[in-house]
């Protein structure tokens, strides 16, 4: 949310890299959990495999890497963990445009 609010103009603050780049990294952290297993090494490999599938996919969104080290060390259910994940990121999108709107700023920049 501080990315969204505080610079709203940035490509990490976007839709499409907030919500495109937490679920691009839950799914790398659950792939690198199903090779590795939970631990720290798996950990950190998946925090970065996520920064670089979120750069090649065009998402980028750096707080993101976070959720797939989470996944990685936690192993969550992955229905349950992945849908709340996507109603928490469209919500933080929801209230970025809602704050925006009374602040009478432009956010997004762009959709897509």
């Amino acid at each position: 949310m501080a990315l969204v609010a505080g610079a709203p103009d940035l490509p990490l603050s976007q839709p499409r890299s907030v919500v495109g780049g937490q679920l691009l990294s839950a799914l790398t952290g659950f792939a690198v959990l199903a090779v590795a297993g939970p631990g720290l090494w798996g950990a950190a490999v998946a925090g970065g495999l996520a920064l670089g599938v979120m750069m090649c996919a065009r998402t980028p969104h750096s707080p993101a890497a976070a959720t797939a080290v989470i996944v990685a060390l936690q192993a969550p259910p992955f229905w349950s963990f992945l849908g709340l994940l996507a109603a928490a990121s469209l919500l933080l999108v929801s209230v970025g445009l809602a704050g925006a709107r009374a602040a009478g700023r432009t956010y997004p920049t762009y959709w897509f």
